[in-house]
């Protein structure tokens, strides 16, 4: 739920979603569960209340199907029961409900096309990054196709090669009051693909980003994204 003038009750309308990508969550000892969701940290970022359930699109599908019959993460279950699906759409609903004037898009034009930018590249490293897990964690060895796999991961490369060098001409800074919706779903991606997909994408030949999405995860929004109402809200 994101409600900007009350706590949610435990139970009520929720944010219901694993990770902006639907993965099976790895086990708690792992990097991966300090993933942030895409989602959560731009809701703390706005200052909008929710209530945040972590679902498996696999381990705990049934219960994920009577949220969303078409069982696709992230979900969002509004205040009037309304189910929105897909992060770029849930934020768009996000940003028309957050008060105050707050934004995490550029409102120049100029700032904005950056924005779009890496939220593009952002998405599409994190689609590769899905695909590649798939291949090597769900189909059968004996099904796998490496040439195909090897496509990919030259795409998931791409992507992230692209956002080093924007990232070397033009820095983001990593400060609460700068951040804004390109900033959020880089330094997403990048800890989502080095959680999942460990040395597929060097650090070494990405200082730029990986110095940003370590300095990224300091920030309150990040740490506390996973846990809605209770742990941050973004000041007045």
């Amino acid at each position: 739920m994101i409600d900007t003038r009350r706590r949610p009750e435990p139970g009520a309308d929720a944010v219901r979603s694993g990770m902006d990508v639907p993965l099976e969550p790895a086990p708690c000892n792992s990097s991966a569960c300090s993933i942030r969701p895409t989602c959560a940290v731009s809701l703390q970022s706005l200052g909008l209340r929710f209530e945040h359930r972590s679902l498996s699109v696999f381990r705990q599908f049934d219960e994920f199907s009577r949220i969303n019959p078409v069982v696709k993460a992230p979900t969002l279950v509004c205040n009037d029961g309304t189910v929105l699906m897909d992060s770029t759409l849930i934020l768009d609903y996000a940003e028309a409900m957050a008060t105050g004037g707050r934004s995490l898009m550029p409102r120049d034009l100029a700032g904005r096309r950056l924005a779009l930018r890496r939220i593009g590249l952002s998405l599409a490293a994190c689609e590769k990054a899905v695909q590649i897990v798939y291949e090597h964690h769900l189909r059968p060895a004996e099904k796998l196709h490496q040439p195909w796999v090897d496509r990919v991961t030259g795409q998931l490369e791409a992507a992230f090669a692209a956002l080093e060098a924007d990232l070397g001409t033009r820095p983001i800074a990593a400060d609460s009051s700068a951040l804004d919706q390109g900033d959020v779903s880089v330094a997403v991606a990048w800890a989502f693909t080095q959680a999942m997909l460990p040395g597929v994408v060097s650090i070494e030949r990405h200082p730029n980003l990986h110095a940003f999405s370590a300095l990224a995860e300091s920030l309150p929004e990040f740490r506390a994204a996973p846990h809605g109402d209770s742990t941050y809200h973004a000041p007045d």
